[in-house]
């Protein structure tokens, strides 16, 4: 599922049946008012997508599409696209589904549960993963699996972490991540190149983006605990999660943990271009 923080688990009081909230729910719901899960404002995705311009009537895939919110405002920027995304999570394809439907998309995108680091479908015009790397084990096993499903010549959205600053050992802590969990800036784009892709375009999250998330995060999370009877262990468990996660944030990797979002040229020459 997309999800811009590494992966780990957040400290959640245990029950004693052993049901427990699990992350892709947690996340499903910390995301109800930012669909987007990255530190990315809603004017400046749309910018990106537009940029990454797959010709009307091509395919596309999300992979590790979480609730499908990159891809389906693809489909509303880039006439005649149609769409496939890859999650894990059926909480989150359903949540896609619906937001498909409400927006008069429901025709031209298909929604796959699978593990996208195995799933196949043939080739693509263009490939989008954003905050998915862990899905594939990491930043260059994403680039790798990108590359299986791209057509030569495509074009990529690729969005993924990385350091604005070297790491403090609370930043590490919080995240569960050493410092070599993530490379900076310069880093990113040398691995990106060396994989074969050129950076024709791309964003880094500012401070802003970064607050706005991380408040919608814990702050939706929250609300929907609050609004649960008292003693409800799904408010329990979500509560703590949202401390926890806002106590990280703040004293951890708050202005260290950085992102970049990078439309990608695969620098294959395109099959039908001939000499």
């Amino acid at each position: 599922m997309a999800n811009t923080l590494p992966e780990r688990t957040p400290a959640l009081p245990s029950r004693g049946d052993n049901r427990g909230m699990d992350r892709a729910e947690i996340s499903r719901l910390a995301h109800a008012r930012h669909p987007i899960a990255a530190p990315v404002s809603a004017d400046r995705a749309k910018a990106l997508l537009r940029r990454l311009a797959p010709p009307g009537g091509s395919r596309v895939a999300d992979l590790g599409c979480g609730q499908g919110e990159w891809l389906l405002t693809l489909l509303e920027v880039a006439s005649g696209v149609r769409g496939t995304g890859v999650d894990s999570a059926p909480g989150a394809l359903a949540s896609a589904a619906r937001s498909a439907a409400r927006r008069g998309l429901s025709g031209r995108v298909a929604w796959h549960q699978a593990d996208a680091a195995t799933w196949a479908d043939g080739e693509f015009a263009a490939v989008l993963s954003v905050g998915a790397s862990h899905a594939f084990g990491g930043l260059d096993g994403a680039l790798e699996a990108i590359r299986g499903h791209l057509a030569p010549g495509g074009r990529v959205l690729f969005g993924d972490a990385i350091w604005e600053a070297p790491p403090t050992a609370a930043a590490q802590a919080a995240l569960g991540a050493g410092a070599s969990e993530f490379p900076d800036l310069a880093g990113l784009v040398e691995r990106v190149e060396k994989a074969g892709f050129e950076p024709i375009g791309g964003h880094v999250s500012t401070r802003e983006e970064w607050d706005d998330y991380e408040w919608s995060w814990t702050g939706t999370l929250a609300e929907w605990a609050l609004r649960r009877p008292s003693g409800d262990e799904d408010r329990t468990e979500a509560l703590a999660a949202a401390r926890t996660h806002r106590d990280e944030w703040l004293r951890g990797y708050r202005n260290q943990l950085g992102f970049v979002t990078l439309v990608l040229q695969d620098v294959r020459v395109p099959q039908d271009v001939t000499a």
